[in-house]
């Protein structure tokens, strides 16, 4: 069995529940160290369920009866206090970081002029602000490896406009120009950053969208995709692999790029 990332560090926000779960358990398969960073707890808005401690230590469980190592933090991606923290504990844990996944994000609907201030705001601050402090304090360590890689979570939200989804989308486009300016800061110490647009992916953040919708998660797939492929979604296994591929060496010489996987979406 292939393990390519065996010794790497990655650090991955958002990593208890859906995508950044799956990408932790499969780095972890390919024998890389861990840091799992995750809330943990349900926030205001969106009013659905959110991850919780459970999930975290159960992750923690999986990753290490498999034979690897994982660091867990529950904390919050909008205070920088928990972020430093986090990414030092993983410092002196495994000795550095390698790779970034920064993939915590919150979603929800709403016409942009009935939107409150406190709604743009949540999600402005979980989704660009979150990543910002996360690559904030990961960036120096990368600076002193001079390697490394940053992914984005976006979304095809980030590439085009979508009903509904006013400051879900303008979230979204605020990480492409991060990673885009990040892109030519840290060039010359050899440190790619890439962001990562997939279409609606099979998680449980659609139940949620569901929740608060009254539909069924289909109906919330199809509604925000309209996917080329006959698919409401991808899955997050779809997800590992564009992040396996983006964080290895076949993509050296990706950087400041739009990863997209959007089964036809922004063809349409």
């Amino acid at each position: 069995m292939s393990r390519e990332f065996e010794g790497k560090t990655i650090f991955i926000t958002g990593a208890a529940k859906g995508q950044g779960r799956a990408v932790a358990l499969a780095f972890a398969q390919e024998g890389a160290n861990i840091i799992a960073f995750d809330l943990g707890a349900r926030i205001e808005y969106p009013a659905y369920n959110r991850s919780s401690n459970e999930d975290l230590e159960k992750l923690k469980s999986e990753v290490e009866d498999a034979g690897g190592k994982i660091l867990i933090y529950a904390g919050d991606v909008r205070k920088a206090s928990d972020v430093k923290e986090a990414v030092e504990r993983g410092v002196n844990e495994f000795g550095g970081i390698d790779i970034l996944f920064s993939n915590a994000g919150i979603a929800a609907y709403g016409y942009s002029w009935e939107l409150t201030e406190e709604q743009w705001d949540a999600l402005i601050e979980v989704n660009l602000k979150g990543g910002f402090l996360v690559s904030k304090y990961v960036i120096p360590h990368l600076i002193e490896k001079k390697s490394g890689v940053i992914i984005y979570n976006s979304s095809v939200a980030g590439l085009r406009g979508f009903n509904r989804m006013s400051h879900y989308s303008a979230s979204k486009h605020g990480l492409v120009g991060l990673a885009k300016s990040q892109a030519i800061e840290l060039a010359p110490y050899g440190i790619r950053v890439v962001t990562l647009h997939p279409t609606g992916v099979n998680t449980p953040m659609n139940d949620g969208l569901a929740e608060l919708e009254g539909t069924t998660p289909t109906e919330i797939a199809e509604r925000s995709a309209g996917n080329l492929l006959k698919t409401p979604w991808i899955e997050t296994e779809d997800i590992v692999e564009a992040v396996k591929y983006i964080a290895s060496d076949k993509a050296r010489y990706m950087t400041g790029n739009q990863f997209v996987l959007d089964a036809g979406l922004l063809t349409r």
